[in-house]
C-alpha cells in the first residue's frame, strides 16, 4: 500500500502555508524533509511549506518520483497580495520555465534563499517584458529593464543582474555586463569590543544558550555554520571543528579552543544531542530565528545598546585576532574566505596599527 500525505491550507504568522499531514513514519518524514522549503512548525507540530500558486504542482512532481500519493482535494486557491500589480501576470509556460530554473540552481547547490531570490527576480523580468519568449530576449531588453524598472524604483544594486543565471542557463549570447552596475557601498563591518563580547557571553545562565554564543564567537562561525554543525564534526581529541559546506560549499577546519572543552562536556551531558550539535526542543536542527532571539536577549541583559546580530560576533572574532597579531592569511583560512581582499577589510577596523600612529598634536608644545 502506497504511503499517503494529506495536503491542507493553513496560515502561520498571517502567511499562507500548506500542511503535509501523515501518520508518523520515520522514512516518510525524512523524504518530506528533503522537499525544498519544507520545515517543521513546532507549535503546530506539522510539516509545512509556503503557499504559492505552483506549490501543489511542485509537491506532486517531487512525491511522484518517491512513489508517494498526495491527497490535495482539500487545497483551495489562496489570493496572495499582488507584488508589482502594475505588471501583467506570468504566463503558465513561463511558470514551468521558472521551475526548470529552480532545478538548475539546485543542481548547482545554490541555497534555497538564493534560489528564491533569483527566481523571483527572473519572474519579474519576464513580467516586465510582457511574457516575451525567453528565446527572443535581447541585450536591449536587459538595458530597458534595468533603466526603466530597477533604477527608477530604487531597488538594491545586487538586484540588477539577478536574472543573469537564467541567461547562462539558456546559453544565450546576452552580456549582462553591458549593464553598468553602480559600485556597491563598501561599509566597514560592525565590531564589538572584547569587554562587550565578554558581557554578552556571560549574560545568559541557560547552558545551551551560553554554549551556542561562546562557540559562535570563539570559532568565528557563520550563523548557518553553527546551525549545521553535527556532533560528529567536533574533533575533540585534535582540538578541531570540521565546518562542512560553508559558504561556497567549502569545508574547512577551525580550532576548538581548549578553554571550551569543559563547557562542551557539560553541555553534552545535559542535552545529549543526537545529530546536530545544537538542537531544538523537539530534536532536529535549531532555528536561525531562535539563535537570533537568544543573542538579542543576551545583548539586552548585558546592557548594550547596539543592534547586534550573529555576524557581529564573527566580525569581532576576526578583528580581535588581527589586533592580537594573527597574520591576515591565517584569519582568511579560519574564516573560509576565498579571497584575501575579503579578509583585508578587518585591517580597516582593527586598531593594532592605528594605536601606534602619533597625532601631530602630540609633538607640539601645547597645553590642552
Amino acid at each position: 500500500m502506497r504511503k499517503t500525505i494529506i495536503l491542507k491550507n493553513d496560515r502561520f504568522q498571517k502567511l499562507p502555508i500548506i500542511r503535509l499531514e501523515f501518520p508518523y513514519d520515520f522514512e516518510l518524514k525524512e523524504i518530506v524533509k528533503g522537499f525544498p522549503e519544507c520545515k517543521w512548525y513546532l507549535k503546530e507540530r506539522v510539516w509545512a511549506v509556503p503557499y504559492t500558486p505552483t506549490q501543489v504542482s511542485e509537491l506532486l512532481q517531487y512525491f511522484k518520483e518517491k512513489n508517494i500519493w498526495l491527497d490535495y482535494s482539500r487545497i483551495q486557491k489562496v489570493d496572495l497580495p499582488e507584488k508589482h500589480p502594475e505588471l501583467p501576470q506570468l504566463d503558465a509556460h513561463l511558470h514551468s520555465e521558472i521551475r526548470r530554473f529552480k532545478d538548475w540552481l539546485r543542481n548547482r547547490r545554490y541555497s534555497e534563499a538564493t534560489i528564491k531570490s533569483y527566481s523571483e527576480a527572473v519572474a519579474l523580468f519576464f513580467r516586465f517584458l510582457d511574457n516575451k519568449p525567453p528565446g527572443s530576449i535581447t541585450n536591449e531588453d536587459l538595458e530597458i529593464f534595468n533603466r526603466d524598472y530597477i533604477i527608477r524604483r530604487k531597488y538594491s544594486v545586487s538586484y540588477q543582474t539577478k536574472e543573469s543565471p537564467y541567461l547562462i542557463l539558456e546559453e544565450r549570447v546576452l552580456d549582462p555586463e553591458i549593464i553598468k552596475r553602480p559600485k556597491k557601498a563598501k561599509s566597514l563591518p560592525n565590531v564589538l569590543s572584547k569587554q562587550e563580547v565578554k558581557d554578552i557571553l556571560q549574560a545568559l545562565s541557560n547552558l545551551k544558550h551560553r554554549f551556542m554564543l561562546v562557540l559562535l564567537y570563539s570559532c568565528g562561525l557563520r550563523r548557518s555554520e553553527i546551525l549545521n554543525l553535527q556532533v560528529e564534526h567536533i574533533q575533540y581529541d585534535r582540538g578541531m571543528i570540521l565546518v562542512k559546506n560553508g559558504k561556497g560549499k567549502k569545508d574547512r577546519v577551525v580550532r576548538f579552543p581548549e578553554i571550551l572543552h569543559d563547557l562542551y562536556r557539560e553541555y553534552l551531558k545535559a542535552y545529549q544531542p543526537k545529530k546536530y550539535l545544537i538542537e531544538g526542543r523537539g530534536g532536529g536542527q535549531y532555528s536561525a530565528k531562535s539563535l537570533a532571539a537568544v543573542l538579542t536577549a543576551a545583548v539586552e541583559k548585558a546592557g548594550i545598546k547596539k543592534p547586534v546580530t550573529p555576524h557581529w560576533l564573527r566580525h569581532s572574532y576576526a578583528t580581535h585576532l588581527h589586533e592580537g597579531g594573527t597574520d591576515i592569511r591565517y584569519i582568511q583560512e579560519l574564516l573560509g574566505h576565498q579571497s584575501s581582499k575579503t579578509t583585508e577589510i578587518y585591517t580597516h577596523v582593527s586598531n593594532r596599527e592605528i594605536r601606534e600612529i602619533r597625532s601631530p598634536i602630540e609633538d607640539m608644545d601645547i597645553k590642552i
